[in-house]
């Protein structure tokens, strides 16, 4: 007898196909009036299998949707490995709550690397390129580094191969473990400047251990240099950047707005401190906005969502966020309240100000709201003549408040 299940199943499959299933996957399959799954995934199910087959369709949602058609009826859904890995149950319990589907995983991708590379999981960053822009790889990388990646197709290997180059890892060893678990499991090896020259599987994971690099940014690495950001004067100097950060405190999975955002480099900095951190730069300036644009692929975080406008305008309809920085325009009417009325309860807020009238309206609001003022003056060591000497960056006032927690 099997117990009373949820009306959803997602069985996680391996490439050792339908055999290896477990007895609960194989009754979830037999009894289920729709499956679902990929081209490949479907082709693992005998022949015995009758029920309706549909397959999953671009964009996504267009498929949930119609799954959701089926809801109360029993549904299978067949993925890659671990559907929770980068999966399609991570997706679909944005639609469906647990207590309507059960997961059954098998192992991923990542799990059966490990195994033959004999990699512990505490060693190992893992990432995902399936359908993603091959920047976030940047963000990941760092010197006598131990990477897994999810591939997206047989042409990832040297596109990924081609970036570790490009980004001073060109004698990173690189590895493709093709058919994971299946009878076909295969591995092909390469440097990353070599790359690979044989026809690669389009089902493949591809492992890299990196090398110390001196051109190379580690994703740790924090503030990033100001020599690798692209801007026209309008950068927060990587100083004042440390000491920014610092006060807005950044936990995993927070949404961070940044006004003004010039180069982009907070935003930036604060989606690199957390693969979950989430940024919005705000910028009004076409010249500036490409530079964001440039920096955010350039720097491993292609994701930072980019508004172009000048506010308050422009933040009207954003996602409410967990902290605010606001390096331009809070002179302007309407641009504190409007941040102010959209951060979170506990939310932080951080101004910095260069200008005497930016100092006057922190002092204001420092009157109406608390919080902290601070005066930052940097001073870097510079040749002048044969000797050095001191050169002050602009002084930064810094207005820091936390917004009180209502009941």
């Amino acid at each position: 007898m099997f117990p009373k299940t949820p009306w959803l199943t997602i069985i996680g499959i391996g490439d050792d196909g339908f055999d290896s299933l477990s007895e609960i996957a194989h009754h979830a399959i037999t009894t289920a009036q729709v499956i679902i799954g990929g081209d490949r995934h479907l082709q693992f199910l005998p022949q015995t299998i009758t029920c309706k087959r549909l397959r999953w369709s671009s964009p996504i949602q267009t498929s949930i949707d119609e799954l959701l058609i089926y809801q109360g009826q029993p549904v299978c859904i067949l993925a890659s490995g671990d559907p929770l890995c980068h999966g399609i149950a991570t997706t679909l319990l944005r639609s469906i709550p647990l207590s309507e589907m059960q997961i059954i995983p098998a192992l991923s991708a990542f799990t059966l690397a490990r195994s033959r590379l004999g990699w512990s999981s505490t060693e190992v960053e893992t990432i995902s390129l399936c359908g993603r822009d091959p920047a976030f790889l940047r963000a990941a990388l760092y010197p006598n580094a131990k990477l897994l990646i999810l591939s997206s197709d047989q042409h990832t290997p040297n596109v990924v191969c081609d970036r570790l180059t490009e980004w001073g890892y060109g004698d990173a060893d690189v590895t493709i473990l093709e058919h994971l678990g299946g009878p076909k499991e295969n591995q092909l090896h390469t440097i990353a400047r070599q790359r690979f020259t044989t026809p690669i599987a389009p089902l493949n994971t591809i492992a890299i251990q990196t090398y110390n690099s001196p051109f190379s940014i580690p994703h740790s690495q924090f503030p990033i240099p100001d020599m690798e950001y692209q801007h026209d004067g309008q950068l927060t100097k990587q100083e004042i950047r440390t000491l920014t950060l610092a006060v807005l405190s950044p936990f995993p999975g927070q949404l961070l707005w940044d006004v003004g955002a010039g180069s982009g480099s907070i935003g930036i900095e604060w989606m690199r401190t957390h693969p979950r951190n989430q940024a919005i730069a705000i910028e009004s300036h076409p010249d500036r906005l490409a530079n964001i644009i440039h920096n955010a692929k350039n720097l491993g975080v292609p994701n930072l969502k980019i508004i172009a406008g000048r506010a308050p305008e422009a933040l009207q309809n954003l996602d409410r966020p967990d902290s605010v920085f606001v390096g331009g325009g809070i002179t302007r009417s309407g641009v504190f309240e409007t941040c102010w009325d959209a951060l979170k309860d506990g939310g932080r807020m951080v101004i910095n100000g260069v200008t005497l009238e930016t100092e006057m309206k922190l002092f204001q609001l420092k009157q109406a709201h608390g919080g902290s003022l601070t005066r930052i003056q940097i001073q870097r060591a510079e040749p002048i003549g044969t000797f050095l000497g001191w050169k002050s960056l602009s002084p930064i006032t810094q207005w820091l408040v936390t917004k009180p927690i209502t009941s």
